[in-house]
């Protein structure tokens, strides 16, 4: 699953926040630090305010703050609320479906299930775990190591 552009800017502007608590942020300077268009962000910050994550400060020496403290906020939830499509497949939505397979198909309940366990690690992870400081080096499986660790590939079929 691939995540759209809005929900990564989303994503950016609350750590940025959730990084520097003790001060209000601009959207320009947010602009600046990820090479973003202001205009882009001023969206972004409107809807965080509307869903009540941010608090505005217009003016002269505004700017943008966290409301709720990084703990509370769930990364599953500002997922949740920044995209627009988690039909992985057709038959995910019933009123559009043409699929010609669905009452034999196991397809939809495979991406069913892999996405609510999307939502369950993204769950378990809040705004305060994505800017604690990392991990020490050591304490987390390298990549090189976790496909090592992968099943085989199936007897008989084909790679590639």
């Amino acid at each position: 699953m691939r995540l759209a552009e809005y929900t990564d800017y989303t994503l950016r502007v609350l750590m940025y926040c959730a990084a520097n608590p003790d001060r209000l942020i601009t959207i320009a300077e947010i602009a600046e630090a990820h090479a973003l268009s202001k205009n882009h962000l001023m969206k972004i910050v409107s809807d965080l305010a509307r869903q009540g994550l941010v608090e505005t400060t217009r003016g002269r020496g505004g700017g943008i703050r966290l409301i709720k403290p990084p703990s509370q906020i769930r990364i599953g939830d500002v997922v949740r609320a920044s995209e627009t499509d988690f039909r992985l497949v057709e038959c995910f939505d019933p009123d559009t479906s043409t699929c010609s397979i669905s009452a034999s198909c196991r397809t939809k309940g495979l991406f069913g299930r892999a996405l609510a366990a999307y939502f369950r690690e993204l769950d378990s992870a809040t705004l305060e775990d994505m800017v604690a400081p990392p991990p020490r080096r050591g304490s987390v499986i390298p990549i090189r190591a976790a496909r090592a660790a992968a099943p085989a590939a199936r007897p008989g079929r084909a790679k590639g």
